[in-house]
């Protein structure tokens, strides 16, 4: 099974559990996405999105072997991760990630998509598309924007680089950064407290912030102009290069063409 679900006190849990280190797969995003609809059916007040206890890794992001290497974008609207992380933000529910482990590429957008970020303080977290060569889009890009600071941002996208988690907590991007051994019962503790709040103020109040967090205009042509860039990069040999150096486990040799 890609995930377990459980809920309990009107909180539920999903816990990925999809192959050692949960890539972002189809099959796993959308087994999230219908996990989510099954405990909103169960009537609970909260949900917590976990790996398994004591994981080294949350999840590796985006699974490289599903990229499209045919020139096709590879992060569109109907992107899998796309649609998951739009269902959290409108699911009228609070929901928490619950981190333990490192967090890379996609997965970091998954877990900053989150209205709570509760860590361990062993979680590391590396945004990687500059790696792979894959061009993000913008509304990826924004969502970032939105949690962490811009001067962070450029860091963790420019360099790909692991950045702990006491940096994210500093810069508001992290709730809490707690024990590991004390992860789940921190979390688990803030969610009960969240599930027993007025349902209908939480549902009014996340979706004033949401649109509130996404009052950026962006007129037609500047919009146009920067997928005009995307493309340039994923009909690439760069973006090739960064797929198949990622398969062979080995550095990319990137030539800017």
């Amino acid at each position: 099974m890609n995930v377990l679900t459980s809920a309990a006190d009107r909180v539920g849990t999903i816990t990925m559990n999809h192959r050692r280190v949960n890539p972002l797969s189809r099959s796993l995003l959308s087994d999230i996405s219908a996990a989510i609809d099954e405990l909103e059916r169960h009537d609970v007040r909260a949900v917590v999105l976990r790996a398994p206890k004591a994981a080294r890794v949350f999840s590796a992001g985006h699974d490289v072997n599903e990229l499209p290497t045919n020139g096709r974008d590879p992060l569109t609207y109907n992107d899998p991760l796309r649609q998951l992380v739009r269902k959290i933000e409108t699911l009228p529910l609070p929901v928490i990630a619950m981190v333990e482990g490192s967090v890379w590429g996609g997965a970091c957008e998954l877990v900053f998509g989150c209205d709570l970020i509760i860590a361990a303080r062993n979680s590391t977290f590396a945004i990687t598309p500059a790696k792979l060569g894959v061009p993000y889009n913008l509304y990826g890009t924004l969502n970032l924007v939105k949690v962490a600071g811009i001067h962070l941002l450029k860091e963790m996208l420019f360099t790909a680089e692991p950045v702990s988690v006491n940096r994210l907590e500093a810069t508001g991007v992290i709730n809490h950064v707690v024990p590991a051994q004390e992860l789940e019962d921190f979390t688990m503790r803030l969610a009960a407290q969240i599930a027993q709040a007025s349902p209908l103020v939480l549902r009014v109040l996340k979706e004033e912030l949401r649109v509130l967090a996404n009052a950026h205009p962006l007129n037609p042509e500047t919009y146009e102009r920067l997928q005009a860039l995307r493309r340039q990069v994923y009909d690439s040999n760069d973006y090739q290069e960064g797929i198949r150096a990622f398969l062979e486990k080995r550095q990319p040799e990137f030539k800017g063409n």
